[in-house]
């Protein structure tokens, strides 16, 4: 009674009072803030387990993180460099580029002015060794074929759906069309991976995602991941 927790649930949280399961609930490491303890589950689960689970990273190799000034980006960044020499390539606008480097991604791409994959390549010639896929489409082929041999490439949303504030009809068929696909024959071939991930659907998994935060939490008190609030919003400005 009266602990501090955070909580892990699709939905119903905007509310001042919520009732949620027990196994959704997570206790707060000492010294956390709320608004940090809001902002730390969905993007640092997400970004562990496509980073460790599913991408097996390891010391001296290569990441490609899309959205990188974002929430899964800004964690993925900070879990990459838990690890030794890893090198980060991030796609942001330009204005992020400071901060990123500052974070630690060594070549910050300007996704709106060049073709990011010409730009690993320019500095990596046989590409990366893992690509976090958040948009879909086209750009899901685009990361396949920036993966060196062993590469893995983990997608997990489609955010080339969601085009400015609302959704764009056309924008949603282009992308599904353009959506990548590839069958297990032509994966032997290229010595590749292709995994997917959506934290929504893991409902059912309360072990593995117990184990997940408490190596988040063993993180943060070791002062290795922080979550970056931007600003704090009073319920009556939420809209």
């Amino acid at each position: 009674v009266g602990d501090k927790v955070m909580v892990l649930a699709r939905s119903g949280l905007w509310q001042e009072v919520v009732t949620v399961p027990v196994n959704q609930t997570f206790p707060m490491p000492e010294g956390m803030s709320f608004e940090e303890a809001a902002a730390l589950l969905v993007n640092y689960i997400t970004a562990y387990m496509i980073l460790f689970d599913f991408g097996n990273l390891r010391p001296n190799q290569s990441v490609l993180i899309h959205m990188a000034a974002g929430g899964v980006g800004t964690a993925a960044i900070q879990l990459c460099k838990t690890v030794e020499n890893v090198t980060i390539f991030g796609t942001a606008s330009a204005s992020k580029h400071e901060s990123l480097k500052e974070s630690g991604v060594a070549h910050p791409i300007d996704y709106r002015t060049m073709d990011y994959a010409e730009e690993v390549r320019k500095i990596s010639p046989k590409g990366v060794d893992i690509v976090l896929d958040p948009l879909g489409g086209s750009d899901t082929s685009k990361a396949f074929n920036l993966l060196k041999p062993m590469g893995k490439l983990i997608t997990y949303g489609v955010a080339n759906l969601l085009t400015g504030q609302k959704r764009n009809l056309m924008a949603m068929a282009k992308t599904w069309w353009n959506q990548f696909s590839i069958n297990a024959l032509q994966l032997l071939h290229q010595n590749k991976a292709v995994c997917g991930y959506h934290l929504g659907y893991m409902d059912e998994e309360v072990e593995l995602l117990r184990s997940v935060v408490a190596k988040l939490v063993n993180l943060y008190s070791q002062g290795k991941i922080k979550p970056k609030i931007d600003s704090v919003w009073p319920f009556d400005q939420v809209s």
